[in-house]
């Protein structure tokens, strides 16, 4: 195969995953990110369908890409219908996209019971709705819709539909495994005798339902296919779509191919990262090539090996696709683990190897208590500093006092509001010596304790100011009498509007375990400064 085409289908069958909508401005955003990637094809959306798909289309004029043509999605002319009189096929057209997809049934039971038509006015659908629109200038690539469960049940009728589509003028045919049930080997099987019989181009779309899609996909290449669909993060209906950022990464590093530039390579983490926020989906921290963990070595036998060769335990250079390689420190570290994240901190040369012995330890005794260091870098380092000799913290607490009062009106039944409550904390610090006494309220007692940890700090270090607090997570460890006495892990994520950070706390008491994540997360500010 000399060329393989990117099709990416995130703004259209991307949004039909649970709990993704993207605004117009999100879907232009996207786009033009796409664009600069380098992929070939980008569908929009479906015109026609939806207002804010119209408005999409209107607007993507503005739009200058570089690398990709838009698409607009379709499905073919109604039964019975002369396509210049549908709908739906004069909003393809009034798109303005040069490139539209059409979208037909290629499976004998799919026309017969879900269409409800005969088998030949199927194919004039097909047939009649890619000339019309080919007439008109336009590329046509048509997706053929549960063509491999109908090629298993009647391969000939299959065919027919796929030869139609071609003879009408369709410049590629993709293949679709709609409900994402075929597995890799039949999909090589199927993919290399169709792809002798038409004669043009022979695409694949998968959907990720026996979570084989990316395999599927580079099994249809290494058939013959030279279009592949997919899109960013695998988002798509049910289990969602072929992954297209792990698509392209196997094209390239794995099957030689050159679908982009290795410069465009190193932004698949960027987009993985960027479609997330955009689609205001969590980022699958385990996701292969782009996940914060896809190249994270927790094992201390793992860690020591990759810091003697990297590709020991990877198997790709993590930069070659934007990513970063991570030693985590947990109970399953050794020297190695905390060697490296020294090495890192600078501080290799501070730390003799009977602290480091020592260190490890520590950690170990922590994480039997609830710590876990591997998703709060921030308090190791800090830990690693408080074991040096010299090492003076920028505020010591002296004690702390949290009050919640409950207060029920005259009158009221037994339900009560945020209003009805009050949280309130006293907490002395001690900078230097001198000893600051404040007392703050708060919207919970976490919130009090923040705010009068700040407010007792922020005369002595008012850069503590630009610093706040970006999430806040409790996670019960283990259980304890009851259920209520467990021990529960508090992680607090913070940023200065710079840089980002994590810190953690664990105790019996939450409210004490919140206050060793606070106070972490202070001193890690100011250590930084």
């Amino acid at each position: 195969m000399d060329y393989v085409k990117l099709y990416d289908t995130t703004l259209r069958d991307g949004t039909q995953m649970e709990g993704v909508s993207l605004s117009v401005h999100d879907k232009l955003k996207i786009a033009e990110r796409l664009d600069h990637l380098g992929v070939h094809f980008i569908e929009g959306g479906w015109p026609g369908s939806n207002p804010k798909d119209d408005e999409f289309f209107q607007e993507a004029k503005n739009l200058k890409l570089s690398n990709a043509d838009l698409v607009a999605f379709g499905s073919t002319c109604r039964a019975y219908v002369d396509p210049v009189d549908d709908l739906n096929i004069m909003a393809l057209v009034n798109s303005g996209a040069q490139v539209i997809t059409i979208v037909g049934k290629s499976s004998e039971s799919q026309v017969t019971d879900v269409l409800e038509v005969p088998l030949e006015e199927n194919l004039r659908m097909i047939s009649e709705s890619i000339a019309y629109l080919k007439s008109l200038g336009k590329r046509i690539i048509f997706d053929a819709e549960h063509f491999f469960d109908g090629y298993l049940v009647n391969s000939e009728y299959s065919l027919q539909c796929i030869s139609a589509a071609a003879k009408a003028g369709a410049e590629c045919i993709v293949l679709c495994d709609t409900n994402g049930g075929t597995l890799p080997v039949d999909i090589f099987s199927t993919v290399s005798l169709v792809s002798k019989s038409v004669g043009v181009d022979i695409g694949i779309h998968c959907h990720n339902d026996a979570d084989v899609a990316v395999a599927n996909t580079l099994a249809a290449v290494q058939a013959g296919a030279s279009h592949v669909q997919g899109t960013i993060n695998g988002y798509g209906e049910r289990s969602g779509n072929a992954n297209l950022l792990s698509v392209i990464a196997n094209l390239k590093l794995k099957l030689g191919l050159d679908v982009i530039s290795d410069e465009q390579l190193s932004l698949l983490t960027d987009i993985h990262r960027f479609t997330a926020e955009m689609a205001n989906m969590p980022r699958d921290r385990y996701q292969p090539y782009v996940g914060e963990s896809a190249f994270t070595h927790k094992g201390g036998l793992h860690a020591s090996a990759v810091a003697k060769v990297e590709e020991s335990y990877q198997h790709i250079d993590p930069s070659a696709v934007g990513n970063l390689k991570h030693i985590v420190v947990s109970e399953l570290a050794g020297r190695s683990n905390i060697a490296i994240k020294l090495q890192e901190e600078g501080l290799s040369e501070d730390v003799t190897k009977e602290q480091l012995g020592i260190l490890l330890q520590v950690v170990k005794e922590r994480e039997s208590r609830g710590f876990q260091y591997e998703g709060a870098e921030a308090s190791f380092r800090l830990l690693v500093r408080r074991s040096l000799s010299g090492y003076r913290p920028p505020f010591e607490l002296v004690d702390f006092m949290v009050v919640m009062e409950k207060r029920r009106r005259q009158g009221q039944r037994n339900t009560t509001t945020d209003e009805d409550s009050l949280c309130e904390a006293m907490v002395k610090v001690s900078v230097d010596g001198e000893v600051k006494h404040t007392v703050a309220e708060g919207n919970g007692p976490v919130n009090a304790l923040d705010q009068a940890l700040r407010k007792g700090l922020l005369e002595f270090y008012p850069t503590l100011g630009n610093v706040e607090l970006t999430d806040y997570k409790v996670r019960v460890v283990s259980q304890g009498p009851g259920g209520t006495g467990a021990v529960v892990r508090v992680l607090v994520e913070s940023t200065d509007g710079v840089t980002n950070w994590a810190t953690i706390g664990a105790s019996t008491n939450i409210i004490e375990a919140s206050w060793q994540a606070l106070a972490d997360s202070l001193e890690y500010a100011l250590l930084q400064r």
